[in-house]
C-alpha cells in the first residue's frame, strides 16, 4: 500500500479530534446541535490551521443519516464518502482554477436541483477571493436567497479581498494560529502512534517552525522522520531546519554581558556551522531577551517557552535591566535593517558590536542631576566663582556615613572634581549669555587637567558591615549588582577581598570590577585594591540574598497578619469570602507611620 502523508493520515474527521479552535468549534456545534443553522459560512486564516477540514466536517455533520448533529457517526455511507472525498452532494470548487463569471454561473444552474442523496448540497469553495469581481457580482444574489437546500462553505487565507457585500452575507469564523504549547503535545502524541523515537528538543523545534500551522507541522514531521532514518533528534531537526540549541544562545549571551568581543566572534562561527537565517538568530535573541526582561519585572517566564529556568534567572540577576532594554532595542533595529545589509552575517556581527559598544548612561544620571543643579545657580550670579563648582557638597554628603568606620578625606580630595568629571561640565553649561570673554576665559577646562590621585586608603572594615557599605555606594547597574552578591572577606589597608555568588559568575567581567573599584574608592575617600574571587560554593548570606530573604519574611507576615485578623475571619466566615493572597503587599514602616 503507497505511503500517506501525516498531515492526510492524521486531518481530524470530527470535531473533537480538532486541537484548538475551540471559538469556532463551539459555535458551530451549538448551531448544529439547536438547528440554528445559517445558508453561508465563511472560514478565514493562515494556511494549515484547519478551514477545509471544519468544513468537511460540518458537511458531514449536514448529511449524516443520523440526523444532523455535531458529532456524525462516521459509519454510514454518506459520512464514509465525504471522509473518502466521493460525496456527490457535496461540491468542492477551487476558486484559483475556477476564477470565471461562466464557471460560476454554471454552480448557479446546478444549485436548482435538489441533493442527489444527502439532506443538503454543500457549495465548499476554497480559495474564494480569487473570484474575479463579475464572479461575485453573478454569486451576489444566490448567496443572499439561496435554495432551502443549499449550503456555502466559503474558506480565505485573505478575507481583505473579498467584497463587503460578501462579507456581509455570511458568517464569519477567523482561525487562529496554533501556539507552540499546543503543537508541542499534539505532535508527541502523534509521534507515540507511529512507533517513533523523538527527542522532546526536535518536537519543540519543529512546533516553532511550523509557525501556528498544523499541516506545516505534520510535514515538516515527515520531513525529520524521513531524514532521521525513523528517528527524530534534536540534533538531526537542527540541521535540518538550520536551527540551533539554546545553549548556543546561551553561550552568545553570557559573552555579551562579560563584555567579550572574542568570544562572541567565535560563538557566531559556530553558528555559521548551521547555515543558518540569521533572522532566526536575532529573532531568538529577541525571545530571550524578553524572558529576561519578563523576569526582571514581573519574575515570571512566558508559557510554554522552552528554556532553562535556573540559567535565564541568572542571566536576569547579572545583566541589568537597562542593559536587556537596550539590547532588545538594538536587536531589533538589526533584524529590521536585515533585508539592506550587504550580507546578513555581517549585519548580526554589526548589531552585536553595537550592543558591546553602546551602553546606557544611566549609571550615574541621579549624581550628576543633582550636582548640576548645585553648581548652575552660583554660576549664574557671577563668572569668577565658576572656578568653585560645589562638588565638596556630594562628596561630603557620601563621607558623613557612620555606619562603617573609615577615615576623613583630605582637604585636597574634597575639593577635586569627581571622577565623571560631571560638575565641571555643568557649570560650564550654566554661564550666563552675556558673559565676557575674560570672564569666561576664568572657567577651568577640566578635560585639560589631570585627575588628582587618591593617596591609598587605610580601611578596618568588618564583614558585617559589608551590607551597609553597599546600601551607601553611589553605584548603581552592573557594578551594584556585583557589590550585592558578593560578600566581604576582608578589608584592611586599602586591599578589599571579595567573594562572589557563584551564581553570578558572568557579574566578575573587568570592567564591572574596575568600576566597583573605583566607587570604592570614592566612598573610603583613598585608591582601593579590588580583588574578586568565585568560589564553588558560598555559604554566608550575600547582601542580595538577605534583602530577597527579609522580603520574603515581611510578605509572609504580612499574609499572616491578613489571614488572622479576626475582621477578615468574620466578613468570610458571614458572607462566604475568600483572601485573595495575591493581591496582599506589605507595608513600609514609614507608610505605617504616616497612617498611624
Amino acid at each position: 500500500m503507497a505511503y500517506e502523508a501525516l498531515a492526510r493520515r492524521y486531518r481530524p474527521k470530527k470535531f473533537d479530534e480538532m486541537i484548538g479552535q475551540e471559538h469556532v468549534l463551539r459555535a458551530l456545534t451549538n448551531a448544529l446541535d439547536h438547528d440554528r443553522l445559517h445558508h453561508a459560512y465563511l472560514f478565514t486564516g493562515t494556511r494549515g490551521v484547519g478551514k477545509t477540514t471544519v468544513a468537511r466536517i460540518f458537511a458531514k455533520s449536514l448529511n449524516c443519516e443520523n440526523g444532523i448533529s455535531s458529532s456524525p457517526c462516521g459509519e454510514c455511507s454518506a459520512c464514509k464518502q465525504v471522509d473518502e472525498g466521493r460525496f456527490l452532494d457535496l461540491i468542492e470548487v477551487d476558486a484559483a482554477s475556477r476564477t470565471g463569471v461562466d464557471d460560476t454561473r454554471e454552480l448557479l444552474d446546478n444549485m436548482a436541483y435538489a441533493p442527489g442523496s444527502g439532506r443538503y448540497k454543500v457549495y465548499l469553495i476554497d480559495e474564494v477571493h480569487m473570484f474575479s469581481k463579475s464572479s461575485f457580482n453573478a454569486l451576489l444574489k444566490t448567496l443572499e436567497e439561496p435554495p432551502p437546500h443549499v449550503k456555502f462553505l466559503l474558506a480565505t487565507t485573505d478575507p481583505q479581498k473579498l467584497p463587503i457585500t460578501v462579507l456581509s452575507r455570511c458568517l464569519q469564523f477567523n482561525l487562529k494560529q496554533l501556539p507552540d504549547q499546543l503543537l508541542r503535545p499534539y505532535l508527541g502524541k502523534l509521534l507515540d502512534k507511529e512507533s517513533v523515537e523523538y527527542e522532546e528538543g526536535a518536537v519543540a523545534h519543529i512546533a516553532r517552525a511550523a509557525d501556528g500551522s498544523v499541516r506545516d507541522a505534520l510535514s515538516l514531521l515527515d520531513q525529520a522522520i524521513a531524514y532521521g532514518q525513523g528517528k527524530v533528534s534534536a540534533a538531526e531537526v537542527e540541521a535540518m531546519l538550520g536551527r540551533f540549541s539554546p545553549s548556543r544562545l546561551y553561550d552568545l549571551l553570557d559573552a555579551l554581558a562579560r563584555d567579550r568581543g572574542d568570544e562572541i566572534f567565535e560563538h557566531v562561527d559556530a553558528l555559521a556551522e548551521y547555515v543558518p537565517d540569521y533572522g532566526y538568530v536575532l529573532g531568538e535573541l529577541l525571545g530571550l531577551l524578553h524572558q529576561l526582561a519578563l523576569l526582571q519585572t514581573i519574575d515570571k517566564l512566558r508559557p510554554g517557552e522552552v528554556h532553562d529556568e535556573q540559567r535565564l534567572r541568572a542571566f536576569a540577576a547579572a545583566i541589568a535591566p537597562e542593559d536587556v532594554q537596550l539590547w532588545y532595542q538594538i536587536g531589533l533595529l538589526g533584524r529590521r535593517d536585515l533585508p539592506f545589509a550587504p550580507d546578513q552575517r555581517q549585519a548580526l556581527e554589526m548589531t552585536l558590536i553595537r550592543m558591546l559598544a553602546f551602553k546606557p548612561a544611566m549609571a550615574n544620571a541621579p549624581e550628576q542631576i543633582a550636582q548640576a543643579g548645585a553648581a548652575a545657580p552660583q554660576v549664574a550670579q557671577s563668572a569668577p566663582p565658576a572656578r568653585k563648582p560645589a562638588v565638596a557638597k556630594p562628596r561630603a554628603d557620601t563621607a558623613s556615613v557612620t555606619k562603617p568606620a573609615r577615615p576623613a578625606p583630605p582637604a585636597k580630595v574634597v575639593a577635586a572634581p569627581s571622577p565623571e568629571k560631571v560638575v565641571p561640565r555643568a557649570a560650564t553649561a550654566s554661564k550666563p549669555v552675556g558673559q565676557s570673554s575674560k570672564a569666561s576665559d576664568s572657567v577651568p577646562e577640566s578635560r585639560s587637567e589631570p585627575e588628582p590621585q587618591l593617596p591609598p586608603a587605610q580601611l578596618s572594615w568588618e564583614t558585617e558591615q559589608w551590607g551597609g557599605i553597599v546600601a551607601e555606594l553611589p553605584v548603581s547597574g552592573m557594578p551594584l549588582q556585583l557589590a550585592r552578591n558578593c560578600v566581604l572577606v576582608s578589608a584592611s589597608g586599602d586591599q578589599v577581598l571579595l567573594r562572589l555568588d557563584p551564581e553570578y559568575e558572568t557579574l566578575a567581567a573587568p570592567r564591572w570590577k574596575e568600576r566597583l573599584r573605583e566607587k570604592l574608592s570614592v566612598y573610603a575617600a583613598g585608591e582601593v585594591q579590588l580583588k574578586v574571587e568565585v568560589p564553588k560554593e558560598l555559604t554566608v548570606a550575600t547582601p542580595a540574598l538577605a534583602a530577597k530573604q527579609a522580603e520574603q519574611a515581611r510578605l509572609q507576615s504580612a499574609h499572616a497578619a491578613i489571614t488572622e485578623d479576626p475582621v477578615v475571619k468574620e466578613i468570610c466566615d458571614k458572607f462566604g469570602g475568600t483572601v485573595n493572597t495575591g493581591s496582599i503587599k506589605p507595608i513600609d514602616d514609614e507608610t505605617k507611620d504616616k497612617e498611624d
